[in-house]
């Protein structure tokens, strides 16, 4: 459930603003447009906002400063350390995709950026469910994140990184659990939602979630 990563979360922690920030050259059309792709989720959020992955705060810091409650999600101890040093009054917990708290109010959207390919299709699966049953009608869910258009999309892009000689994120896309559009439009529809997707840079789509 993406627990397996958190060594290389708290390891990232330290340098994760500067990859982010499009230093880093082989992520650099990863994080394409990194504060308009936040803005965008933040834009398509309610106002009571449990976001997952939080990371060093960026997207939290956004949504808090348009109003929002926010309660964010993060299972690197590193990565919460950041996020609480920048952000004091943000709410905060030890927690994952599929583990986290009982919550005491009503949450209106569940949000993330760059982090669901954490989980594998059938994480992704259960993860759903879980939010289909907190979220009411017309609650939604809003993510960004890289994902592929079918198969084929998938091989090309692979190859095309490893053209490109950026073998570190060869790996990360060849480790971690991209999916493509259809099955994540699967997954949403099981669950009573409908979903929209529209592309925010070479790597990373907005998905819009609403529960019907």
């Amino acid at each position: 459930m993406g627990r397996e990563f958190i060594d290389l979360f708290d390891e990232w922690s330290s340098s994760y603003d500067e990859t982010v920030s499009g230093n880093d050259q082989e992520y650099k059309e990863v994080f394409h447009k990194y504060d308009e792709i936040l803005e965008t989720v933040v834009q398509r959020s309610g106002s009571v906002v449990l976001e997952f992955g939080v990371g060093t705060g960026n997207l939290s810091e956004k949504l808090l400063k348009s109003g929002k409650q926010v309660i964010g999600i993060e299972p690197s101890k590193g990565m919460r350390e950041k996020a609480s040093d920048r952000h004091p009054d943000l709410t905060l917990h030890d927690g994952d995709f599929l583990s986290f708290p009982k919550l005491d109010q009503e949450i209106d959207t569940i949000v993330s950026t760059y982090a669901f390919h954490h989980l594998t299709d059938e994480e992704k699966d259960l993860a759903i469910g879980q939010y289909s049953q907190l979220l009411k009608k017309n609650g939604k869910i809003v993510f960004a994140d890289t994902a592929y258009l079918h198969e084929d999309d998938k091989k090309e892009r692979h190859e095309k990184v490893r053209s490109q000689g950026f073998l570190n994120l060869l790996k990360d896309l060849q480790t971690e659990y991209y999916t493509t559009l259809g099955v994540l439009e699967d997954l949403f529809k099981k669950h009573d939602f409908e979903v929209s997707f529209k592309k925010l840079n070479e790597y990373v789509w907005l998905m819009e979630a609403v529960k019907k």
